[in-house]
């Protein structure tokens, strides 16, 4: 419902300002404002996603999950769509994402709001009211085979990345690592 809203309003309050500024400044005035705004923006967020993709290589160089840089990255996209449509309101909000402090705010603030709804499982909201990402089971029913989703028949068919055994060579299988 708040999307609709919205996507209704939004247009409406933006063809409102141009029209106002329009009135002020004049036409062709307002369309080069508009224009010009939506380069800068443009630049800023190149400039702001290449510094951001290089910091979320360097995490993972070092074996680190770069769960922030991510968030950002999600922002400076918002901020690019967001400067692509034309208006001043938009524009505007998608220059305040661009800008570190405003983005480290909007960051924080979507990630305590995702770290509520996350268990150690998975989603709270998954299919069937469990974790697991709708595969059926949490993260304490490990190892006895999948539930409602139809994943695995028995024990031992959902593992742990750390339960890796060798198989004996008499057998005539091959060792794993």
């Amino acid at each position: 419902m708040v999307l609709l809203v919205a996507l209704l309003c939004v247009p409406l309050l933006e063809l409102y300002v141009i029209i106002q500024v329009a009135g002020g400044v004049g036409t062709g005035q307002t369309i080069v404002l508009l224009i010009v705004v939506s380069v800068v923006g443009a630049w800023m967020v190149r400039r702001s996603g290449i510094g951001v993709l290089n910091q979320i290589q360097e995490r993972l160089s070092r074996g680190e999950l770069p769960a922030a840089q991510l968030v950002d990255g999600l922002l400076i996209l918002l901020a690019g769509a967001l400067m692509l449509t034309p208006g001043f309101i938009t524009d505007a909000v998608g220059l305040l994402l661009l800008f570190l402090p405003t983005r480290v705010l909007v960051r924080s603030l979507l990630m305590r709001h995702f770290a509520k709804r996350i268990t150690v499982g998975g989603w709270m909201g998954a299919p069937g009211g469990r974790g697991g990402f709708g595969f059926g089971y949490t993260s304490g029913e490990r190892g006895r085979g999948a539930g409602p989703s139809g994943f695995g028949t028995g024990p031992g068919d959902v593992r742990d990345v750390d339960d890796v055994r060798e198989i004996d060579d008499s057998r005539g299988g091959r060792n794993e690592d």
